[in-house]
């Protein structure tokens, strides 16, 4: 997104969060707004859908600390008429013609368009150009860039064992793609833009009032720098059309929830061949049945008799591939936590976490006769021999 549409756009309030907001706070509401406002769930909804898109493009911004700081800068520069100047129609940013501003009562203007390029481009706000252009130095234009699209933002939801040993999964989007009439390019088949011969392609047209150097987008053109005779008639001229793609995203081991991937180039598409924004996939890991995590460890609790705790047992534990012998040493505590080194989740710099598994005693419901009898048998030798579970547990205490 072009920095000068940060001028006229809120994105604190497009996700419902004030602006000293933290970025816990932030990637909070935007998971939620995304979760009610996907396509997925709002088919034949356009309204979400460009809800979808808005919320979208903000967290982009304020989820990104250099970005977000930019921002901040630009919407400072202007909320309050930067430089001793006033926006045309009224100020901040509640209305009026954001293109043009004055320079004070003498009733000169000129274009909101020199801060940041000519109409059109993508790129920083280069305040030097500014006062190059107004003393002087705005004679020499910049060729015209074309338009990059917009960043997207979507979601992949995985299984815990899908996330854990990686995997290859499709999400589908819908959002503006090249058109595949023109290959986006805006112009018929068979047909191609030229160049604008008001603006020679820069974008804009300058001029020159004394000291002060005035640059405004060019009339003919539109500030592309290009003019399509011949638009393609299933895009309009625009080189791009809404569509639904699948989009293969490959899942790294070890992956965590709450991570993202960047698919560069799969974002929307940019107007008339222009590059095209990235897709950022935000993953969401279902809870598992039986596995949990801490960090590169992968943790289970499992189902002990006492009598394996008090013997010593071999246990068969399941991991991420098959199941893995696990002795249990004689007397082990009810609760102790075995560590099977290397068993656990992929780490990023390759190698294994480990597998820390938790003992658990299961207490029978009900016991029969036989098997009653021969724990009151060793209750009554447990006694005989001193043992008390509760030794020491009180203190002092009467």
């Amino acid at each position: 997104m072009a920095q000068r549409e940060w001028v006229e756009k809120d994105f604190y309030k497009e996700l419902g969060v004030p602006s000293g907001a933290g970025e816990k706070e932030i990637k909070t509401a935007y998971r939620k707004l995304a979760s009610e406002l996907h396509p997925d769930r709002n088919p034949d909804n356009p309204t979400a859908a460009e809800r979808f898109k808005a919320v979208s493009e903000a967290y982009s911004v304020l989820s990104d600390s250099e970005k977000r700081k930019e921002y901040d800068e630009t919407r400072r520069l202007f909320a309050g008429g930067g430089f001793g100047r006033r926006f045309n129609g009224g100020g901040g940013f509640g209305g009026g013609n954001f293109d043009r501003f004055s320079t004070g009562g003498d009733g000169n203007e000129f274009n909101l368009n020199d801060l940041f390029g000519a109409a059109g481009q993508t790129g920083g706000a280069n305040i030097g150009d500014l006062f190059g252009g107004l003393f002087g130095r705005g004679a020499q234009q910049r060729p015209s860039r074309p338009r990059r699209g917009n960043d997207l933002e979507t979601e992949a939801e995985l299984s815990f064992l899908e996330a854990a040993k990686g995997v290859e999964t499709v999400v589908p989007l819908t959002s503006a793609a090249p058109c595949t009439n023109c290959h986006g390019s805006g112009a018929r088949p068979g047909t191609s833009p030229r160049v604008c011969a008001s603006c020679n392609g820069s974008g804009a047209i300058s001029s020159n009032q004394g000291a002060f150097g005035f640059s405004e987008p060019c009339t003919d053109c539109r500030g592309s720098g290009s003019i399509i005779e011949h638009p393609c008639t299933e895009c309009s001229g625009t080189g791009r059309a809404s569509r639904t793609r699948n989009i293969k995203v490959r899942i790294p081991p070890g992956i965590e929830d709450g991570k993202r991937i960047r698919l560069a180039g799969q974002g929307e598409a940019g107007l008339r061949g222009a590059p095209s924004g990235d897709l950022y996939v935000n993953i969401r890991v279902r809870k598992d049945k039986l596995f949990d995590r801490e960090g590169d460890d992968l943790k289970v609790t499992m189902p002990v008799s006492f009598s394996e705790l008090a013997l010593g047992a071999t246990l068969s534990v399941p991991t991420l591939d098959g199941k893995v012998g696990v002795r249990v040493p004689k007397g082990t505590a009810d609760g102790k936590i075995l560590r099977v080194r290397g068993r656990g989740v992929p780490k990023r710099d390759g190698g294994n976490g480990d597998l820390l598994v938790t003992v658990k005693v299961a207490v029978p419901p009900n016991l029969d006769g036989a098997a009653q009898a021969a724990l009151e048998a060793y209750a009554a030798a447990e006694q005989a021999g001193g043992f008390d579970p509760r030794a020491g547990w009180a203190g002092n205490r009467s």
